[in-house]
């Protein structure tokens, strides 16, 4: 299946996301509407169905096939209108080595009251291999963010587990609830300009975004402080309609001035959350660098990439962006988001001082 993006034109801001509350819940959909969703321009790994953002879903199914690899389960799971794969991973408790009855000690053997641990604990691994191993045509509930490896849609899962359900009683309850959920949610379309904000206010926000952008990437702009950009945004506070109606007394509302630092905090808030800014030190001194021009963050990723794909872990592979994100965040800075090396990864491989390897794996030439 070949991915499918949103048209930038159709697609609502990023910053107002939030307000839909599918955005922030494991949205129960159908397999067929999961694999056909089209995935954000803006935030990769954001995907759209009937203009609700979503990331995470909750699917149940039967397993159709399965594959163990070393720290994972692959489940196909089938709800009867598509079949899709997830990826599982194993617990400690799963994990083949050592047993772990025998770093007890022999205290374990001389457990008073007839209290076994060694036994006990056995019992609780096999209780979770029970739980966590499925076989063909069992029922399976798997929750867990969207992502697109290899042009194939899959659920990463955070949580998931076997359903005993002798007499369907789960199933016949989620067929009745999903179809609900549909009509009463996600069959409806998104509104999300509340009353609070107006379509001006959305647009004002995407309009200063923009120009912020425009301005970072033609100036090639370093690093910044608020009140350096600050003036770019003043035309469009200017521009704003300060009327009220005539059966109405005149309120006082926030002043030009307070308005134009609203509406930065919101631009910049917005910057970050793409990734396209970020502090590196939080301090009084309010200074924001630009990922992409940022030489020093550029550098500690490559060195990062560098050595540590000499190491036998990631010989092969190459280092996966989590590792990464974390050696970034102990060498370089805390404030890193995911985002933000994101768009450091991208611009690093079209420079070809980098290269992907696999799904999020990356490696020097």
């Amino acid at each position: 299946m070949q991915a499918v993006t949103m048209d930038p034109a159709e697609e609502p801001p990023s910053i107002l996301w939030g307000l839909d509350p599918v955005f922030s819940a494991f949205a129960r959909l159908y397999v067929r509407d999961i694999l056909q969703m089209t995935e954000s321009t803006q935030v990769p790994g954001v995907y759209f169905y009937n203009l609700h953002p979503i990331y995470k879903v909750d699917v149940l199914g039967t397993v159709v096939y399965k594959r163990e690899r070393e720290d994972f389960f692959c489940y196909g799971v089938d709800d009867g209108t598509g079949v899709i794969n997830c990826l599982c991973w194993k617990s400690d408790l799963l994990k083949e080595g050592e047993d772990p009855g025998k770093s007890m000690g022999k205290h374990s053997s001389e457990a008073q009251g007839g209290f076994n641990p060694v036994a006990e604990l056995k019992k609780l691994k096999q209780a979770q291999q029970n739980r966590c191993r499925l076989d063909i045509g069992e029922l399976l509930r798997v929750r867990g963010p969207v992502k697109t490896s290899r042009q194939q849609r899959e659920i990463m899962a955070s949580t998931y587990y076997k359903v005993n359900d002798p007499v369907m009683a789960v199933q016949i309850a989620w067929m009745m609830e999903v179809p609900q959920l549909y009509r009463e949610c996600y069959d409806k379309p998104l509104q999300l300009q509340p009353s609070a904000m107006g379509d001006s206010a959305v647009s004002t926000i995407s309009k200063a975004t923009n120009l912020i952008k425009g301005f970072l990437k033609h100036k090639s702009v370093t690093r910044f402080r608020p009140y350096d950009v600050q003036d770019l945004l003043q035309p469009l506070i200017s521009s704003q309609p300060q009327t009220a109606s005539e059966d109405q007394e005149p309120v006082a509302g926030p002043s030009a001035c307070q308005q134009l630092r609203q509406l930065l905090k919101k631009v910049l808030e917005s910057l970050q959350y793409e990734g396209i800014i970020y502090r590196r030190v939080k301090s009084q001194d309010e200074v924001y660098h630009v990922t992409t021009q940022d030489k020093d963050l550029l550098l500690a990723v490559k060195d990062i990439i560098r050595e540590d794909s000499k190491r036998e872990k990631y010989a092969e592979k190459g280092c996966h962006i989590l590792h990464i994100l974390s050696a970034v965040r102990q060498r370089h800075s805390l404030n890193v988001s995911k985002a933000a090396l994101e768009l450091v990864l991208k611009s690093l491989e079209c420079n070809s001082d980098i290269v992907s390897t696999a799904d999020n794996h990356y490696t020097m030439f």
